[in-house]
């Protein structure tokens, strides 16, 4: 029986980790028997090298080696990949095919994340692993086939299980002997040399000289998660050296090239809202809708005040402060209906008219003329109607007299009057300009 060691140098297996040493121990083991083997660990672990060793150690090393990456074939060909299809079984099929198992015949063949295999396609292969009989695509004729299985995943299949997305009979024929392989993170004292193997095959590959890391780099090496696994780790020192012209790596610059440790990196942005934020846009539209009607409401009430107290000069500072808090807050409802209701939907603009004088506050000021005494507030009622005509008298002279200047652009005549575009239009449609 070949030693772990000379193995691992034959198929280029980097490491002395106890965990990788009885991973490639087992399938030296299981290599001279037909025994189905399942191999597992987390993607970029190296779970293609496992099948090679076993094909190459068995009796089978002279027949076809076939490697099938089961999540690469789309779902409606993996069954005319697997085992072929006969002329005419469907759309395209202009001719015979023979799939893997009939090539494989007498070889081994590997099925790569073989729990992305559809169901129906488990149903035909749990059929060669238990009788080694299957049918063409298209076919009625059952046909035989000597093939080994070894298969690779790195999905949980207990889990899959019992999410029903992988029979629990095809992994126990599949799973015969398991062989896991530990993910990087668990082999701490070979991350260091397979990076000085990686950057050693890269300086030869590029010509160039090899990347050393000093010593706290080498501790960030040895700390970060690596959930690429070896993959990620290569890919890391081939970067490095290809950009790096200088060849003595600090700590530094090898955070650049480590996701989530690089200065350079996008932060990640938490986009779930708060509780206390509105739940949509709706919301913040009603709660601005009533903060005018409050507005409204106090300027009334300041109007009231003037008739009974007499001070002017006070109320009419409160009274412009509230106007103008007002038509700020009508740019504002327009600029949250911009974001929401189509602009070229007239039926929509028309109902933010509405929206200037709400509803509530007419139905509460009807309900108090209604129920008013005929005592100051009746007169307070009729110099409050007078005074809103004077203002939107005044405020339709104005408008015409900004359209006038600006020859009828609205844009210029909105900006001068210290309003929205939106509300200037909606004043014209509101004084029938």
């Amino acid at each position: 029986m070949e030693s772990i060691q000379a193995t691992k140098q034959r198929f280029g297996i980097i490491g002395n980790d106890p965990k990788l040493n009885r991973a490639v121990e087992k399938a030296i083991q299981v290599a001279p028997t037909d025994i189905s083997v399942l191999v597992t660990g987390e993607s970029g672990v190296g779970k293609e090298s496992i099948p090679k060793i076993i094909h190459s150690l068995s009796h089978r090393k002279h027949g076809k080696y076939i490697a099938v990456n089961c999540g690469a074939i789309p779902e409606g060909t993996i069954d005319s990949e697997l085992f072929g299809h006969e002329k005419g079984s469907f759309t395209g099929a202009t001719a015979t095919r023979s799939g893997y198992f009939e090539v494989a015949d007498g070889g081994t063949i590997f099925l790569d994340e073989v729990g992305e295999l559809p169901l129906p396609t488990q149903v035909r292969l749990l059929r060669v692993l238990e009788s080694g009989e299957f049918l063409k695509v298209g076919s009625s004729a059952t046909q035989k086939t000597d093939v080994r299985i070894v298969a690779a995943t790195n999905v949980k299949m207990v889990e899959a299980i019992e999410k029903g997305r992988f029979r629990e009979d095809l992994y126990y024929r599949l799973s015969t002997v398991e062989i896991n392989l530990p993910p990087l993170r668990e082999r701490r004292e070979d991350i260091h040399l397979l990076f000085r193997k990686f950057a050693s095959d890269f300086a030869q590959k590029y010509k160039m000289p090899t990347i050393r890391l000093e010593d706290p780099a080498v501790e960030i090496l040895l700390q970060y998660r690596w959930a690429g696994n070896v993959r990620q780790l290569r890919n890391v020192a081939e970067q490095i050296s290809v950009l790096e012209q200088n060849r003595e790596i600090s700590a530094q610059t090898l955070k650049h090239y480590l996701p989530e440790m690089g200065s350079n990196l996008p932060a990640i942005v938490n986009n779930k809202k708060s509780e206390s934020d509105f739940s949509s846009e709706r919301e913040i539209l009603y709660k601005v809708l009533f903060d005018m009607r409050r507005d409204m409401n106090d300027l009334k009430k300041l109007t009231l005040e003037l008739m009974k107290t007499g001070n002017t000069a006070k109320v009419k500072e409160e009274q412009s402060s509230l106007i103008n808090k007002i038509y700020s807050q009508e740019s504002q409802v327009e600029d949250e209906l911009a974001a929401i209701i189509d602009d070229e939907t007239s039926d929509q603009s028309s109902d933010v008219e509405v929206l200037s004088i709400p509803e509530h506050t007419s139905e509460s000021y009807s309900s108090a003329q209604d129920h008013r005494r005929k005592d100051n507030y009746e007169y307070a009622e009729e110099v409050e109607e007078e005074e809103n005509l004077s203002l939107q008298q005044k405020e339709l002279e104005l408008i015409k007299k900004s359209l006038e200047k600006y020859k009828g652009k609205r844009k210029d005549a909105a900006d001068e009057l210290g309003i929205s575009e939106r509300t200037l239009y909606r004043k014209i449609k509101l004084y029938d300009l």
